[in-house]
């Protein structure tokens, strides 16, 4: 070879170097951080735990022991934290947040972008699971009110078959949208629905629209209300260890 092609092959090298390390570096500025649980032994199944506007990963790490899942339950848990972007609705107030929400009115002017950018985020983070050996059927996504709206966007459109989606005092984003973009691996997947009857900032009316939203979407969700506000009370949390005993099948 010849030092001219050896000088060209040389800086063509450099080159894609420097292409795939500024890729890796922003795939990774792209992945959420998160509080995780392990557990004792390797994992066997995962549940992936969105928080609140406002709140972050940290929000629902306290409720693991509450569930009371028995003592040799290989399940990891992931709480990851939503970044932190201006949010209309609060003055442009920067707070963790996985969408935007522009006014009052939760089903006009949708943050699509916002809302489609956490879908991404979420999908990221279930093949990083995927990929260290978890089936997609031992995967449960959970998250209580944007982080519901999430798991539900994500969710029902995800190619593969998932182990239950955990939806707590929210509601369908992007609702004209699922009929078209729903994937029929998740068809039957078993959803959680629980919402309070007190609820002020998602009022109970509206994820009932959703709930039968679902249902006309040929989606079974079991429902559940509770005499409580935009919140988790002990009931509650007892019926979420009994579902995810159900459909992770642990003993």
């Amino acid at each position: 070879m010849s030092k001219k092609r050896k000088y060209l092959l040389v800086i063509f090298l450099n080159i894609l170097f420097i292409f795939l390390i500024t890729n890796k570096v922003i795939a990774m500025s792209e992945t959420l951080e998160a509080v995780i649980i392990e557990p004792a032994e390797k994992p066997q199944s995962v549940v992936i735990w969105l928080h609140g506007l406002g709140a972050d990963g940290y929000d629902f790490e306290p409720i693991v022991p509450e569930l009371n899942l028995p003592d040799d339950a290989a399940v990891k848990f992931i709480f990851p934290h939503a970044p932190a972007i201006p949010v209309t609705v609060n003055g442009g107030y920067v707070m963790r947040a996985w969408y935007d929400i522009v006014g009052s009115d939760l089903g006009e002017q949708q943050d699509e972008d916002g809302i489609k950018k956490s879908q991404q985020q979420l999908t990221a983070l279930i093949e990083d699971e995927i990929e260290k050996g978890i089936p997609a059927e031992k995967i449960v996504l959970a998250g209580f009110s944007q982080g519901g709206a999430i798991v539900l966007q994500t969710g029902l459109r995800y190619p593969h078959r998932l182990g239950g989606v955990m939806v707590l005092s929210s509601y369908v984003p992007l609702a004209e949208s699922l009929k078209a973009e729903k994937h029929r691996a998740n068809q039957d997947v078993a959803i959680f629905y629980a919402h309070g009857e007190q609820d002020d900032i998602i009022p109970i009316s509206f994820a009932e629209q959703s709930r039968d939203l679902l249902i006309n979407q040929g989606y079974q969700p079991e429902w559940n209300s509770y005499a409580m506000p935009h919140a988790v009370v002990p009931e509650e949390i007892d019926a979420i260890g009994i579902w995810l005993r159900k459909v992770l099948k642990l003993n």
